[in-house]
């Protein structure tokens, strides 16, 4: 996703509440970790269970989504992706409201499915058994879902309409539930199977042999899934469905499954087939290779603003308060996180290492002036406006530092369109450190395949 996109999407400034609508279980957590996390991988689950115990705290407050990346230390951009992904499998819902000045955020948190639930559905265990191999697959079936009870048992539990009969009382009008809700699906990750030309399939089906009482809600939904795991079309899943029909002429959805798998390896490939994540058409910036500007507005956009202080540091931690400016740029006023972090390196860079909070504040209230709202963008304005920036920090002193001799192009002060050398000595300086360094290539492809790659 592009920057430009992103943005539109999501900032670091955004207040978010959340909705716990129902107490999780100690199950549940094991059954997203061990169930959902092969999946959609460790960031989104990580986002998923830092919602969950904030929303356990009463009474809360509202937060923007830096104290997110803070607590995960993860850029904007992949707590984005994170909360993506848990929408498409099922885990989170999310409502947005726009006012006049400010967007936020309602994220509702959504049980997962139970192990019987989930192994049942064609997509979820198709894709799960992909992931982790039929020796972990089986163990899990094992753990969690029981055995069946023995055959000399009968269910002789009594049904409702047994014990109870229904009385006159009628409920008031504000009382009643809005049945065009559609709640008993909000367990179900989100998936739209009425796109599936269920016309064409039936068109070609014989009302004697597959009436249309058959193809109840539960069957077309699994008939939509089943096509879209194994790419079958209406016509392809017209021969599933009759092989499916059982003595008794019934579909059940094992069979079904089943049928959809047979006929799958004897058209397709004996290959199970997996799923891959739609990506976004790579950028402009992120076609071929990167020039060294590019790795740098690159590195600026996609870390916290404390690991920038502390690269150009030279490894060492950045003072509080630095961090505290920092962060009032991004919550308090809005800026992005790209932007605050070239604004950190324009400053410290052209006053011997230091940090004006008068002189930082007056650059980014220009900035914001100016809906600056990329690194690159940044970058390019204060080159153009240097000589500008130089007379505002050198107002109260009139004495030019020596650091400003370095940056003269060919006008004067105006600064030289060159990438800094704390850039590439960062990683140097922080051997201990190797987790923070950037594979630029490495993250890119972890984004555009984090649901689709595979082990196997």
């Amino acid at each position: 996703m592009t920057l430009i996109h992103l943005y539109k999407e999501l900032q670091p400034a955004d207040p978010f509440d959340i909705r716990l609508p129902h107490a999780l279980s100690t199950q549940e957590r094991q059954l997203v970790t061990l169930f959902y996390q092969p999946l959609i991988g460790a960031e989104p689950i990580s986002l998923y269970l830092t919602l969950w115990a904030e929303a356990e705290q009463m009474p809360r407050q509202q937060m923007t989504h830096y104290f997110l990346m803070n607590v995960l230390g993860l850029p904007i951009g992949k707590v984005f992706e994170a909360r993506i992904a848990l929408e498409a499998i099922g885990l989170l819902h999310t409502w947005k409201k726009e006012d006049a000045d400010q967007r936020s955020f309602l994220y509702e948190l959504m049980r997962p499915l139970d192990a019987d639930s989930f192994m049942k559905d064609p997509l979820l265990s198709m894709f799960l058994f992909s992931k982790i191999g039929e020796q972990a697959y089986r163990k899990l079936r094992q753990r969690f879902i029981p055995s069946a009870r023995d055959a000399e048992f009968k269910d002789v539990s009594r049904a409702f309409i047994d014990v109870f009969k229904p009385v006159s009382t009628k409920i008031p009008d504000d009382l009643q539930v809005d049945t065009s809700r559609k709640d008993q699906q909000q367990k179900v990750y989100p998936f739209y199977f009425e796109q599936f030309d269920f016309e064409l399939l039936q068109a070609g089906l014989s009302e004697q042999l597959v009436p249309k009482s058959l193809l109840t809600i539960e069957v077309r939904e699994n008939i939509a899934k089943l096509a879209f795991l194994y790419h079958l079309t209406a016509l392809d899943m017209q021969k599933v469905v009759i092989l499916a029909l059982d003595d008794d002429l019934g579909i059940s959805l094992e069979r079904l499954r089943k049928a959809a798998a047979d006929f799958y390896k004897l058209t397709v490939s004996k290959e199970p087939p997996k799923l891959a994540r739609v990506s976004e058409p790579p950028s402009i910036e992120d076609s071929g290779q990167k020039t060294k500007d590019q790795e740098l507005q690159h590195y600026l956009e996609t870390t916290p603003p404390v690991q920038v202080l502390r690269d150009i540091n030279n490894g060492k931690e950045p003072l509080q308060t630095s961090v505290q400016l920092a962060e009032s740029l991004i919550v308090q006023h809005g800026m992005p996180v790209g932007v605050v972090n070239a604004l950190l390196e324009y400053v410290m860079l052209t006053t011997d290492m230091k940090l004006p909070k008068k002189y930082v504040e007056t650059i980014a209230d220009h900035w914001v002036r100016k809906n600056i709202q990329t690194a690159k963008a940044a970058m390019e304005l204060a080159r153009q406006e240097h000589d500008k920036y130089t007379a505002w920090k050198n107002k109260p002193q009139q004495t030019p530092r020596k650091s400003n001799q370095g940056v003269k192009g060919r006008s004067g002060n105006q600064r030289e369109e060159k990438v800094p050398e704390w850039f590439y000595k960062r990683n140097e300086q922080q051997e201990e450190n190797t987790s923070s360094t950037i594979d630029f290539e490495r993250e890119r492809q972890k984004i555009l395949e984090m649901l689709g790659k595979s082990d196997k």
